[in-house]
């Protein structure tokens, strides 16, 4: 475990196992290290490359956390870059994701991209999202509600609202509710892709790198068909569906296609 200094001061822990060639894990909204899948992740591929984890700014041992500016969170993770060795494989989850492509776009020396269900609404078959909730997001976390936050985070998923009101009862909403201060990042990394029409064409044409696109089978249709599109919106992305798979990443199903993808 350590940390590295992005441009901007702040620090960033990460942790580093496995050895072999680089490979830099990003997570989702409200994953850190110590909460979610990148350690299954790490913990699944550490016999065949040195994989860094780290928490995105605000999460876990990281600083920052409300500045909704995607540059920094580039920035954060092009400093994991080049402490792994000045590139490297890069693979992230949902919003992590997102932020993967948008670094190998900017220019992070990314060898290989890969991404599961970046999380995007762009076509009918889901509403757009509620032009007002990232300000009401950002309400709450300036008036130190960042369960409040959460909250709205989840019935955005599509989470029952029966289902978010006991969220509170359970043990993971301290976890959850600790990092709630950072959903204006997810807000700014995914929120352009919100609103129900594919963006331009070559919006991603500086992530020129290998990519590969994972959905799942039983995700819903808006995800599957959002994958469909960044797949061949990437110039040189492919999709891969797994079966019976949701949004929620399973190290034992994920990780054999990443070690495929990653060794070709």
């Amino acid at each position: 475990m350590g940390t590295v200094l992005s441009k901007d001061g702040t620090e960033i822990a990460y942790s580093r196992t496995g050895s072999g060639p680089a490979l830099v894990v990003v997570d989702g909204a409200m994953c850190h290290r110590g909460f979610g899948p990148s350690a299954g992740i790490a913990k699944a591929l550490a016999g065949h490359f040195t994989v860094h984890t780290y928490d995105r700014r605000g999460r876990g041992g990281s600083g920052g956390g409300t500045e909704r500016d995607v540059r920094k969170e580039v920035e954060d993770l092009a400093a994991v870059v080049e402490e792994a060795g000045g590139s490297a494989h890069l693979f992230g989850m949902s919003s992590g994701g997102t932020l993967v492509v948008e670094a190998a776009h900017r220019g992070v020396a990314a060898r290989r991209i890969a991404v599961y269900e970046s999380p995007m609404t762009l076509d009918g078959t889901r509403a757009p999202m509620d032009p007002d909730l990232p300000a009401r997001v950002d309400r709450a976390v300036a008036e130190g509600r960042p369960g409040d936050a959460v909250k709205l985070f989840l019935r955005y998923v599509g989470m029952p609202g029966p289902m978010v009101a006991l969220f509170p009862l359970l043990p993971a909403w301290k976890k959850l509710k600790a990092v709630g201060h950072t959903l204006p990042n997810d807000f700014a990394i995914v929120g352009e892709f919100q609103h129900g029409t594919p963006p331009a064409a070559d919006r991603w044409k500086g992530a020129d790198v290998p990519a590969l696109v994972i959905a799942g089978g039983k995700s819903p249709e808006h995800l599957r068909n959002a994958q469909r599109h960044l797949a061949e919106a990437l110039p040189q992305g492919e999709l891969t569906v797994l079966p019976g798979q949701t949004h929620m990443v399973k190290a034992a199903v994920t990780a054999p296609v990443l070690l495929d993808f990653f060794t070709r």
